[in-house]
């Protein structure tokens, strides 16, 4: 993917990054500027979040991995997931009581 990155210091010490969408299959796509990817501390594969916050801005976050405990599985944790999910209603019934 093409494209150029703009960079520029604010009055507030904000630094900018201007970037063009480009395309990516059928999606669409922005690739970082290295720099920012060193200050975010990502690479190839990982995993990012876009958090708009409540005045309309939208803040990037790398995805932070935790770590499980040696004695839980994660096909067990996976498993209470669905099963909280399917029976939420119940156990929201059971802590209102």
């Amino acid at each position: 993917m093409e494209g150029v990155a703009k960079v520029a210091n604010d009055k507030s010490n904000a630094m900018r990054y201007s970037r063009k969408i480009g395309r990516m299959g059928n999606s669409l796509g922005v690739s970082l500027p290295k720099s920012l990817a060193e200050k975010l501390n990502v690479s190839q594969g990982d995993e990012i979040e876009f958090v708009e916050n409540d005045r309309g801005e939208v803040v990037l976050k790398k995805v932070r991995q935790a770590q499980l405990p040696e004695n839980v599985r994660l096909e067990v944790l996976e498993a209470f997931f669905d099963v909280f999910e399917e029976d939420e209603g119940i156990l929201e019934d059971l802590r209102n009581r």
